[in-house]
């Protein structure tokens, strides 16, 4: 058989020098994973607070010896006292914003026009409320109320 007549695997087959072991788990910089290059360049961020370091409890030695009653006491929050305010808006130091009743309170979820947008435009800007969808809202949404007809 000549080179010209030679079909598929009949052109190239490796011998056993070209064939790999299995070397298990990659190396990271040979992953396609994440970044390439140097993971100390990427930096390390933080929690936003320490969790648990403060509490009773932590350690094996105290969860073994319990919290005591002062200890669960010193934990719990004290309640505020009221704020004094002049009733304006939602602020308490400043004449604020008087509160609009025309804006529900109830926040609104994903929107579909009544004919969930298959007929005519029209300047009525009616819908109904769909539930929240699983991602984070976008200002837009999130600027959405729902107000009660009366």
């Amino acid at each position: 058989m000549t080179e010209a007549e030679a079909w598929g695997d009949d052109v190239y087959q490796p011998d056993g020098s070209e064939i790999r072991e299995d070397v298990g788990l990659l190396d990271y910089e040979d992953t396609l994973e994440g970044p390439l290059g140097d993971p100390f360049d990427e930096g390390y961020s933080p929690p936003e607070r320490p969790l648990g370091v403060q509490h009773t409890g932590v350690t094996a030695a105290e969860r073994q010896r319990g919290e005591t009653l002062d200890e669960r006491l010193a934990e719990e929050e004290p309640e505020l006292p009221p704020l004094d305010g002049d009733g304006l808006g939602d602020t308490t130091d400043t004449d604020g914003e008087l509160l609009d009743d025309q804006v529900g309170g109830r926040r609104a979820g994903r929107l579909m026009a009544e004919d969930e947008g298959t007929g005519p435009v029209s300047s009525e800007l009616n819908a109904r409320d769909l539930g929240l969808a699983g991602g984070a809202a976008s200002a837009e949404e999130a600027a959405m109320h729902i107000v009660d007809e009366e």
